[in-house]
Parts: C-alpha cells; structure tokens; sequence
C-alpha cells in the first residue's frame, strides 16, 4: 500500500492547476462560463446553483447550495464544468489547504460533461508515458463517502460501473460513470 501525505498529494494538483487562480478562458464572456458550468449538473441542480469561476470570483449567486464551475483547473484551459454540493466543496477547501478531509455524509458531484485525462491511481501524477490506469471519464458522478463504505468496491474504471478512484489517498472518491469513458 502507498504511504503519502497530503500535502504530497496536493503539491502536484497545485502545479496542474486544480487550484489555480485565473478562469479557464479569459476571453470568455460571463454568460460563456455560466452556460458551461450550467452544463455539468442537471437543470434542477445547476438553475439555482452559484456559478463560481475557477479563480473563486462569483459569476452569479445561487441559492440552493450548489457551486458550479466552468472548470476544473486540472489542466490549464481546463473546460470540463462541475457542480459540488457542500461536502464536495469542504473536499476542494481541504485540498486547496493541503488539510485532511473525511466526512460522514454522502458528498455529490457532477460532471456530465466528461473529465480531463487523469491517472486512475495516483493523484500525483502528471505523464501518461510513465504508466498507470490513465482515463478520460465521460459524463459521470463522483461521489464521497465514509471511508470505511470504500472497502471492497472496484478500483478500476474497468469495473464496468462506479469505481474507486485515488484508493487510499486522501483524495480518494467514487466515480459513476454514466456514460462510456472519451477515448
């Protein structure tokens, strides 16, 4: 089994972005951004949700506790939108400060735009030349849970259904796809 700290595991996102000051387009208007982010929940989540660019600027206050954004910043440029309820969004805050993160609900997140090319395993790397599960998810759901719930599910996106992804890291969280992964 890995041993990693968090902090570890952050450094690397930092570097790609995930927090990342600046939007995933400069030259994109407001409506641009607030469409696409609109674009990774369904209506009934994303209508009211606050829009936030990838830099924390609010681009319009919502008011059902949703936090769209028009990407992620895994990448620069990055346009895969998200929407992340409250738990999800103390999971960004925990990695953004390099503290520790659990929880004890069920978090909830939504890409249905598909994801950036990521290494299934390993949160910290960066080069799919140096092996690994790399995968580009299609439109999926990501999902955290206690811990101890992991135990036992899949930890490949070839599992044909939700998968654990980043086991036994600090990051660690469930992917669902509902779509076939992009190739």
């Amino acid at each position: 089994m890995r041993k990693h700290t968090f902090l570890s595991l952050l450094t690397p996102l930092i570097g790609l972005g995930l927090c990342a000051a600046g939007s995933a387009n400069a030259s994109e208007t407001t409506a641009d951004k607030i469409a696409r982010a609109m674009s990774a929940a369904p209506p009934t989540v994303s209508a009211q949700a606050t829009i936030m660019d990838v830099d924390g600027t609010v681009l319009r206050k919502g008011d059902n506790g949703w936090i769209c954004f028009p990407g992620v910043g895994l990448i620069p440029g990055d346009k895969h939108p998200m929407c992340n309820d409250k738990v999800w969004m103390a999971w960004m805050d925990a990695a953004k400060n390099g503290t520790s993160f659990t929880t004890d609900v069920i978090g909830v997140s939504y890409m249905l735009q598909g994801d950036a090319l990521v290494n299934n395993d390993d949160p910290t790397a960066t080069d799919p030349n140096d092996g690994g599960m790399w995968i580009q998810e299609g439109p999926h759901l990501m999902l955290l849970l206690p811990k101890a719930l992991l135990k036992g599910l899949p930890r490949t996106p070839k599992a044909a259904g939700p998968y654990v992804m980043w086991g036994d890291t600090p990051l660690e969280h469930i992917m669902v796809p509902i779509a076939p992964p992009i190739e």
